[in-house]
């Protein structure tokens, strides 16, 4: 009877201890959550030249950055906390490598979304070392990243009962991600159209190019720093080559009118002017 006293009192410290570690975990995914969902619409908010009224560009930058690692730093929590349990312990490899030892289908998706926002956080500084479409494609998984880990949020939300929380919080800091992430593939005449963009005064180009308005395109080399940004919005306009040199057409047809426009919004370094002339 005594020797089981010992026992009893180390069990007890036990599941003291995996209760506080899991309170913690829990706590650190509800940040994680929230962080990823914010750096994602701020992202957005930032490529599309939505945010640039508010503050500087290079500031607005650096705060994506900022939410990202608070993103990346609470899932890594949220993933090693569940390494110190005293009972029924991850190992190192069941939390890095999905549907090892048997793991479940949820884990799995938690695992390849933070390992995938890994990769483009280490692979950020990159994007003036490789070719940037290339950087593009790789920093784009964001967002099937992202659906992945909210789709894991979910599920380890129902099995661990606290999907009453979740459904309050959770479903509304998604709304306004979903919505914003969907309209960064929107073309910008159906944003004006929602009235998300301001159209441009006086200015209604004719498809067929016969007669009315032209547009002249100009870069300033000075300001401009080979972000690329102005290629993903209009890669029939602007090309980055191999050599970090720019090339673009100087007068785009008038069905590019409206890429146009938004890489000249999108553009960080306002180093892109646009200029309207009558025929």
């Amino acid at each position: 009877m005594l020797t089981q006293v010992p026992l009893l009192v180390a069990q007890a410290a036990g599941d003291g201890h995996d209760a506080g570690v899991r309170h913690v975990a829990q706590i650190s995914a509800r940040l994680a959550y929230a962080a990823m969902c914010a750096t994602l619409c701020w992202g957005v908010m930032i490529a599309t030249g939505w945010a640039n009224k508010f503050t500087g560009r290079q500031g607005l930058r650096n705060s994506h950055m900022v939410l990202a690692t608070l993103a990346l730093a609470f899932g890594s929590l949220h993933a090693f906390a569940f390494t110190i349990l005293q009972v029924n312990a991850f190992s190192f490899v069941k939390i890095t490598v999905p549907f090892a030892t048997g793991g479940l289908f949820r884990h799995a998706l938690g695992i390849i979304g933070l390992e995938i926002m890994l990769v483009i956080a280490f692979t950020a500084g990159l994007r003036k070392k490789i070719y940037y479409r290339k950087w593009l494609r790789l920093h784009q998984l964001a967002y099937p990243a992202v659906t992945i880990t909210v789709i894991h949020s979910w599920f380890g939300a129902i099995a661990n009962g606290n999907l009453a929380v979740l459904w309050l919080a959770g479903l509304t800091i998604l709304i306004p991600t979903v919505t914003i992430a969907l309209a960064r593939f929107l073309p910008p005449d159906v944003l004006v159209k929602l009235g998300m963009l301001e159209p441009e005064p006086g200015f209604e180009p004719e498809p067929d190019g016969a007669g009315g308005s032209a547009l002249d395109v100009s870069v300033d080399n000075e300001r401009c720093h080979r972000y690329g940004i102005c290629q993903a919005e209009a890669p029939g306009i602007f090309q980055l080559v191999d050599d970090e040199r720019l090339r673009y057409d100087r007068r785009p047809p008038p069905e590019q009118f409206a890429k146009a426009r938004a890489a000249a919004r999108a553009c960080p370094m306002r180093a892109i002017e646009l200029r309207e002339r009558v025929r």
